[in-house]
């Protein structure tokens, strides 16, 4: 069941979303050769102590998970994608990170992630973080009062695509509110004038990830998290949760 929010409902998930965007913020500033990914996760669970937030990752265990989940964030690394484990292993110069993470603030939930380039850049993994971002902000754009939620996917999955990149299906944006996952889903890929009809008080979290190597197909991991892409090439994911209000969409988890 889609649930709407209040404006004064959108203000408390602003809140959260700040606390997240200060996260993503001290973790982008620390990821750097020789840094474990553990201390990345510490870092943001010093963030969320000194809002005295929580995380809606740390115990989380959906359907597909074999058990709960065990850090404040994902920090996934060149071929993975999705939902890898933060834990001893040092990034390393030309890295592709990309951190999922997200925070609960007075009952209220806010989900972000960002992809960088750790020491040296690659030209290919520049190309790839940029399309994804273009992909965000076409999706964002596509969500205005009226609209389709398949408007956002079209438009996700046209960057996506059109740059030669794989768009898996199994995982995909998704409604935000008391809990991170709600009603609806949002496909990365889709057909515009299809689905829900989009209206004020709807909050969404839109998630391109895209896989370098152009195939919609990717496998979890033994740990029963982590989503690798097939072919071993890298992947980039980004995200923001934003409302659907009067005057258009609006960006929650943007750095104020």
């Amino acid at each position: 069941m889609v649930e709407y929010k209040t404006p004064g409902e959108i203000d408390a998930m602003h809140a959260a979303g700040q606390v997240l965007a200060r996260i993503l913020a001290a973790v982008r500033d620390q990821a750097a050769p020789g840094v474990r990914l553990a201390e990345l996760d510490a870092t943001a669970r010093d963030v969320l102590a000194q809002a005295r937030a929580t995380s809606p990752f740390l115990g989380y265990q959906p359907a597909f998970a074999d058990s709960p989940y065990p850090a404040v964030l994902c920090a996934s690394v060149n071929d993975a994608a999705l939902h890898d484990i933060p834990g001893r292993r040092r990034l390393q110069d030309g890295d592709l990170l990309s951190i999922d993470c997200g925070t609960t603030l007075d009952g209220w939930t806010a989900d972000a992630a960002i992809s960088v380039q750790v020491g040296r850049s690659r030209p290919e993994d520049t190309r790839l973080i940029d399309t994804a971002t273009r992909a965000l902000r076409a999706g964002i754009a596509a969500a205005v009062p009226g609209g389709r939620l398949g408007d956002i996917s079209a438009a996700i999955g046209a960057a996506g695509h059109g740059a030669g990149y794989g768009i898996p299906a199994e995982f995909g944006g998704h409604g935000i509110g008391h809990a991170m996952h709600e009603d609806p889903h949002i496909p990365n890929a889709g057909r515009p004038g299809r689905g829900m009809r989009l209206v004020p008080g709807l909050v969404i979290a839109i998630e391109p990830w895209f896989l370098a190597g152009g195939i919609d197909k990717c496998r979890i991991d033994p740990n029963g998290w982590t989503v690798r892409s097939t072919d071993g090439s890298r992947a980039a994911h980004v995200e923001h949760t934003i409302a659907i209000t009067d005057d258009g969409p609006v960006v929650l988890t943007a750095p104020a």
